[in-house]
C-alpha cells in the first residue's frame, strides 16, 4: 500500500548573520514533527534552506570588501552547519542562489506578467532596509518601521507591481472555507481583521535599486524582489515548472504545513497563497505562525547583548537537551523564554532526575538482582495494570497532540509517564523485594514492566530526542521500536539489559552558570573590566603637557559617516562600528555604549582620528578613534555642525 505522503518546510533563513537560538528553534521543530510522521508511517519530505537575496545582503557585502556571493556562501555555510550539529533531518536544503531556483523564479514572474497580474509603475514611500518591506506615511510612526523599529528611508523608484487586490476576495473564502489553514486562531484573526478586512495594496515585486537579486528577463533594470523569489522556494525545490524534476512536484505538493515565526505570517498567509492562486496552483493545506523564543522577556536581539547561539549552549548541555529545551518550553501559542538558569532548572528536573535517573536505576536493578537476564513470570498486581494503561493513554495522547502540533504538550505527556514510573519504583520497592526470596517473582515482574515502560518512553522520544532514544534502546537492549510496537504494552519478551549508564548526569546550577556564561557572555571579564574602571576612577587626572603645532599637525582627522554599530561581544562598554571615510570603510572599536545605543550612532557623522596604529580591543580590531567631549557622566560625540560636510572631509 502506498504511503500518505506528508510534505514539510520551514521558513527560509535569511543570510545576512549567523542563526541565534530563537532561529534555530524553528527548524528543530519541524524537524521534530517530520521524524513523528515518518515513525507513523507516512512518507516524509522535510524542505528547509537559505534565502540569499536583496539589498541588505548586498550592502553587507560591499561592508566587508567581498562579493554578495562569497557573502552568502559563507554565511549559508554556517546555517546548514548548525541545522546538521542540531541533528535535524532535512530531505533537502535549498539556496535562492540555486541556478534552478533562479530560473524558475524567472518563469514564475513571466507567466503572472503575462497573465496581467503584474504591472509596471512607480513606487514612491518608505521603506525599511532590514525588514525589506515598504510600508505607508499612516503605517509608520516617528520614521520607524512598525515592524523593527528601525529608521525607514523615503524611496522613489519604478517597479512592478502584483495585483493582490485582484484575489482578496478568494482568499477570504478559502479562509472561511477552510479553519485548519492558518494556526494558531489568534494568527488568523489577526491576518483577516488587519490585512485583509481593510483591503490589500498592490504589491512591489521588483526593484532597481540595487542589483543582488534575480534579474527580469525581459526588463534588464529590474531585479525580483524577495517576495516572489523567496515564497517560490517551496515549489521551486520539489521541480515546479520543470521537465526533469515535475515528478517530485506532482507527489508532494500542496505542503502539508508551512512552519513559519509569527513575523513573516503576512506574507505566507496571504501573499503566498495569492501567488498561487494567480499561478493556478493548489494552496498550501496550512501554515503554522510559531511564537517567538524570548531571552528572557525580549526579543534576542545582539544590540541587547541577550543573543545566544545553538552551537554555544550544544556545547556545555549536549544536542538533545537543547533540543528537549527548545521543544518543552515553547507554548503553541505564546512566547516562551530561555534562560541558562531555566536550561539547568529544566535539564536537572525532568532530564537528570526523571528520565536518566528512572533509565539508570531500572537497568541497575536488573544487573544487580538477575545479572542482566530475566522473564517475567507475569506475578501481576493491580498497580501493575495502573502503568501499562497509562503508556496506551500516553501513546493515543501524543499521536492526537501531534496532530494538532502542539509538541510541547506531547514532550510533558511522555515525561509524566517518566515520573509515573519513577513512582513506581517508589511504591514497589524492588529493593525491598529482593531481600525476601519469595518476592523474586514479583521483582521480575516489576522490572520487566519498568524495561517496557522505559521503552515506551524511548520510541515516543525518539522524534524529539533521537540520540537520547538510541541510548535508551541500547541500555535495555530494546527490540521492536517502531510506533506501531506501542499498541500492547508487552512485558512478555526476555528482558537483557546492558550496562547502566547515566544519560544525563545532574548538574551544579551555580557552577554551571559560572561556567557557562563565562563562556557565552565573558561575565568574569566583565567583573574584571569594572574592577579595573574603579581603579581608574580613583586616580587623579594628570594635567596634559604642552605640545607644538608640528605635534598637532601629526595628527590626521576627517569627518565620516556610521554605516553600522553593535555592541562588542563580552564588554558592556564598547561598541564598534563600520565608519565611511570618503572611499574607505573604517571598523572602529569606541568606549561609548554606555552614552549612545547602536540605531542611535547610524547614519550620524563623527569625527575621527584615522593615524592612530591599529588595535584589538577585546579581541576586535580598531582602526582609529572618534572624538567626542565628557562633562562628568555626560558624553557627546564631536559632529560637523553644518550637514553639507561630506564624510572625508580633513578636520583642523
Amino acid at each position: 500500500m502506498e504511503k500518505e505522503k506528508f510534505y514539510i518546510t520551514t521558513a527560509i533563513a535569511y543570510t545576512s548573520r549567523k542563526p541565534h537560538i530563537g532561529n534555530t528553534y524553528e527548524v528543530v521543530l519541524t524537524d521534530a514533527i517530520a521524524r513523528y510522521n515518518r515513525q507513523i508511517g507516512k512518507d516524509v519530505f522535510f524542505l528547509t534552506g537559505t534565502d540569499e537575496h536583496g539589498q541588505k545582503i548586498e550592502q553587507a557585502a560591499n561592508e566587508c570588501g567581498i562579493t554578495p556571493k562569497a557573502y552568502v556562501d559563507s554565511v549559508a555555510g554556517e546555517i546548514r552547519t548548525i541545522w546538521d550539529l542540531m541533528n535535524t533531518s532535512y530531505d533537502k536544503f535549498i539556496r535562492t542562489t540555486d541556478d534552478y531556483h533562479e530560473k524558475t523564479v524567472q518563469k514564475i514572474f513571466k507567466k503572472l506578467y503575462d497573465k496581467g497580474d503584474i504591472y509596471k509603475g512607480e513606487y514612491s514611500g518608505l521603506y525599511c532596509v532590514p525588514c525589506e518591506s515598504f510600508f505607508t506615511e499612516t503605517q509608520v510612526t516617528d520614521g520607524l518601521c512598525p515592524d523593527c523599529g528601525r529608521p525607514v528611508n523615503e524611496t522613489k523608484e519604478e517597479a512592478y507591481f502584483f495585483k493582490m487586490s485582484k484575489y482578496q476576495d478568494a482568499l477570504m473564502k478559502h479562509i472561511e472555507e477552510n479553519p485548519d489553514f492558518i494556526q494558531p486562531e489568534s494568527r488568523k484573526k489577526e491576518m483577516v481583521n488587519n490585512f485583509l478586512k481593510p483591503g490589500l495594496q498592490d504589491l512591489c515585486v521588483s526593484r532597481t535599486s540595487f542589483k543582488w537579486g534575480v534579474p527580469v528577463t525581459f526588463d534588464d533594470n529590474h531585479v525580483i524582489y524577495v517576495w516572489i523569489d523567496a515564497l517560490s522556494n517551496y515549489i521551486t525545490a520539489l521541480g515546479y515548472d520543470t521537465e526533469e524534476n515535475s515528478d517530485l512536484y506532482r507527489k508532494y505538493w500542496p505542503a502539508d504545513v508551512h512552519v513559519i515565526g509569527k513575523d513573516i505570517l503576512r506574507f505566507h498567509t496571504i501573499y503566498w497563497p495569492i501567488m498561487l492562486m494567480a499561478l493556478g496552483e493548489p494552496l498550501p493545506k496550512q501554515i503554522f505562525g510559531h511564537p517567538w523564543l524570548l531571552s528572557g522577556n525580549d526579543k534576542m536581539s545582539k544590540s541587547k547583548g541577550n543573543v545566544m547561539y545553538a552551537d554555544d549552549l550544544v556545547k556545555h548541555f549536549g544536542v538533545d537537551a537543547i533540543r528537549y529545551y527548545v521543544l518543552r518550553e515553547m507554548p503553541f501559542a505564546q512566547d516562551g523564554t530561555i534562560t541558562l538558569e531555566t536550561i539547568i532548572s529544566r535539564y536537572n528536573a525532568d532530564l537528570a532526575n526523571t528520565l536518566g535517573n528512572l533509565v539508570n536505576r531500572t537497568v541497575a536493578m536488573v544487573n544487580k538482582y538477575f545479572g542482566k537476564d530475566l522473564v517475567n513470570p507475569d506475578a501481576k498486581e493491580e498497580i501493575d495494570l495502573e502503568l501499562s494503561n497509562l503508556a496506551k493513554e500516553t501513546v493515543s495522547g501524543v499521536s492526537e497532540k501531534m496532530k494538532e502540533l502542539k509538541v510541547a504538550d506531547s514532550l510533558e505527556l511522555i515525561i509524566n509517564l517518566a515520573r509515573r514510573c519513577n513512582k513506581y519504583i517508589d511504591e514497589t520497592m524492588p529493593w525491598a523485594l529482593a531481600k525476601d526470596e519469595s518476592k523474586q517473582d514479583r521483582l521480575k515482574t516489576v522490572l520487566c514492566n519498568l524495561v517496557e515502560g522505559i521503552r515506551f518512553i524511548g520510541v515516543l522520544i525518539s522524534s524529539f530526542m533521537p540520540e537520547t532514544a538510541e541510548k535508551i534502546f541500547a541500555q535495555i537492549n530494546a527490540g521492536d521500536t517502531s510506533f506501531e510496537s506501542l499498541k500492547e504494552f508487552d512485558t512478555s519478551k526476555p528482558v537483557h539489559v546492558g550496562e547502566a549508564t547515566p544519560l544525563f548526569a545532574r548538574l551544579d546550577e551555580a557552577k554551571k552558570l559560572e561556567e557557562v556564561s563565562k563562556d557565552m557572555f565573558g561575565e568574569e571579564e566583565k567583573k574584571e573590566e569594572k574592577k579595573e574602571d574603579k581603579k581608574k576612577d580613583k586616580k587623579e587626572p594628570e594635567p596634559p603637557s604642552e605640545i607644538s603645532i608640528d605635534d598637532f599637525f601629526k595628527v590626521e582627522m576627517k569627518v565620516g559617516v556610521v554605516l553600522e554599530s553593535k555592541p562588542v561581544e563580552g564588554a558592556d562598554k564598547l561598541l564598534v562600528s563600520k565608519i565611511k571615510i570618503g572611499d574607505e570603510v573604517r571598523q572602529i572599536v569606541s568606549g561609548i555604549a554606555k552614552y549612545y545605543s547602536p540605531d542611535e550612532l547610524v547614519g550620524k557623522k563623527v569625527t575621527v582620528v584615522t593615524n592612530l596604529k591599529p588595535v584589538k580591543l577585546r579581541g576586535v580590531l580598531s582602526e582609529g578613534m572618534i572624538l567626542a567631549a565628557q562633562d562628568g557622566d555626560k558624553l557627546s560625540i564631536l559632529s560637523p555642525e553644518k550637514d553639507e560636510i561630506s564624510d572625508g572631509s580633513q578636520v583642523s
